[in-house]
């Protein structure tokens, strides 16, 4: 990489990821009772060691130009799917699903992986082919449709409405018709009767719970409930770090990964929730500006689907602690403890880095 490249390199975008680890660090740390007798920093250790990575691995795509990046698309396609259908044989099973492939002690997430594999992959197809009727829209669902329903197969609903946001913010940017869209979601929206009865059991009730949470207060409803009074209780100021007592007291399940942000809320209060929304519009705002600045239509592909990636992940997150949103299992960006989530935001802001970097020519 030419080192005239890094005058370009977006420093603010870098800053913002830094301060929502930071609050990511704080939050887990309080999240996993790191002050209680026999408490231990171990989930605190793990998210800075997966900081440290993310550094390296971002810098990695730094160093290799995007156009590069995406001449390897069919390869990264090919090996998302075969690693797709190894965690169905070989997978590790965690409360009943089969999503990460064990390497020692830790698990390796290939789903989580397949969203930057799709961002990439499918910039490249939409640079190569306009999508102009139904059945060029028919290409683009069969070669996203292909690692989806893999990954609603470990079963994984939410990282496959991952992958469908995706696809649909990209083919906006990429300027296809917003007829054939809506029509598109039309169809979609008429087979969801037929959808409902491919899902499991726990996917309908999760849906059935977040019309109506008192359905199964001690059950599936607990969590939409405990959260919803953690953030509640937290009020403008919040409780301060380490004094949540629907934290500290264990009442918040799953909340060092799909429930932080109702641990922040408590903590921190709606000052501090607004501060991480704050600093995800600007994350998400650069994204975009970085989107319509670059040097080509594969760039701002790449950053649009990233754009969108975090857009629906932030707004379906925060949504389902607050009992807006169904609960999907669905981690907030850069806050949920997971290395493989981790990894792979820190390797989208490589990438939107990357784009941005290289939008002009360089100056000598």
């Amino acid at each position: 990489m030419d080192p005239k490249l890094l005058r370009y390199l977006d420093y603010r975008l870098i800053t913002v990821i830094v301060l929502i680890t930071i609050l990511s660090i704080l939050t887990i740390s309080s999240a996993t009772h790191a002050t209680a007798p026999g408490g231990s920093f171990h989930y605190t250790k793990m998210q800075i060691i997966w900081f440290l990575l993310g550094l390296v691995a971002m810098a990695i795509i730094l160093m290799i130009d995007y156009h590069t990046i995406s001449m390897l698309s069919n390869a990264i396609y090919i090996v998302n799917l075969i690693f797709l259908v190894i965690v169905l044989f070989l997978g590790r099973t965690t409360m009943g699903a089969q999503r990460w492939i064990p390497i020692g002690s830790f698990g390796f997430q290939p789903s989580e992986f397949s969203k930057l594999a799709i961002i990439i992959t499918l910039a490249r197809f939409l640079d190569k082919k306009k999508v102009e009727n139904l059945k060029d829209l028919i290409q683009v669902f069969i070669h996203v449709g292909i690692p989806m329903l893999l990954i609603m197969k470990q079963p994984d609903l939410g990282t496959s409405l991952v992958l469908l946001a995706i696809m649909f913010g990209m083919l906006f940017v990429s300027g296809v018709s917003v007829k054939l869209l809506l029509g598109t979601v039309a169809a979609g929206i008429a087979a969801l009767p037929v959808f409902w009865q491919f899902l499991h059991d726990y996917q309908k009730m999760r849906i059935l719970i977040f019309l109506n949470p008192n359905l199964d207060p001690l059950g599936f409803g607990y969590h939409v409930i405990q959260s919803k009074i953690a953030i509640g209780s937290g009020r403008i100021l919040g409780k301060g770090l380490f004094q949540g007592t629907q934290n500290q007291l264990d009442f918040i399940p799953e909340q060092q990964t799909d429930f932080i942000f109702a641990v922040l809320g408590e903590e921190l209060g709606f000052i501090g929730g607004m501060l991480l929304l704050l600093l995800f519009f600007i994350l998400i705002y650069r994204t975009i500006q970085i989107a319509f600045r670059a040097r080509n239509a594969l760039g701002t592909y790449m950053a649009a689907g990233v754009a969108s990636m975090w857009i629906f992940q932030v707004l379906v997150n925060v949504g389902m602690t607050m009992g807006l949103m169904p609960v999907t299992g669905i981690p907030l960006p850069f806050m949920s403890y997971g290395g493989s989530s981790f990894l792979m935001n820190m390797m989208a802001v490589g990438l939107v880095l990357n784009i941005g970097m290289r939008r002009q020519k360089i100056l000598f």
